[in-house]
């Protein structure tokens, strides 16, 4: 007779996504020469949560990834790239990777992924009413962003100027330090991000 997965107190088996994105990480890690302590010095997340995430027990967050991309001078879209299969020219809907930060209500479409050979990418965020996603630097200086508001309320503070969008509103801007992207509701708040590399 077959047991369950969840009987006996067993734990689920961690998302694919995030096994072959702790894998990376880990490569990464190693490509570099570092150990777990000198990475944790570098980006300033606790050697704790890098083990964890590497072991894939945990699925990190955007901004833990934020930092490890700004370490690695990658976007996001290029390192979660990274785990996927090498990307096709036609990407359909229903294929375009998703990754969801469930602890701070972030959802991320790769609408058109990073390829080693363009600087440009297509990226869909979604963020829940009342969601705050704040990153304390940029994944690669001078990184140029347009921000595009389909649906909802979008704040993004950038060098201390918050700008309020609605829908049908794009913020253009370069990034060099700290951004913040809040939802303020009362809907959540749905938007097209294209990043260019400088």
């Amino acid at each position: 007779m077959k047991q369950h997965a969840m009987e006996a107190g067993a734990a689920p088996a961690p998302d694919p996504v995030d096994v072959r994105l702790g894998a990376r990480l880990a490569e990464l890690r190693a490509e570099h020469g570092w150990s777990l302590g000198e990475l944790a010095e570098r980006s300033g997340v606790s050697r704790s949560t890098l083990s964890r995430a590497e072991r894939a027990e945990i699925s990190p967050t955007a901004a833990v990834l934020n930092r490890l991309c700004h370490v690695y001078g990658r976007t996001m879209s290029q390192l979660l790239s990274e785990v996927e299969a090498e990307p096709a020219l036609l990407l359909r809907a229903a294929e375009q990777p998703v990754w969801e930060d469930r602890a701070s209500g972030f959802l991320r479409r790769s609408v058109s992924p990073p390829h080693p050979g363009l600087r440009g990418e297509l990226v869909e965020g979604r963020l829940t009413a009342g969601a705050d996603l704040a990153y304390d630097r940029p994944p690669v200086p001078g990184l140029e962003q347009h921000i595009w508001v389909l649906e909802g309320a979008l704040e993004v503070t950038a060098r201390d100027v918050e700008h309020r969008l609605g829908a049908g509103d794009c913020l253009r801007l370069r990034v060099w330090g700290p951004t913040r992207f809040r939802s303020p509701g009362p809907q959540d708040a749905r938007y097209v991000l294209a990043v260019v590399l400088p």
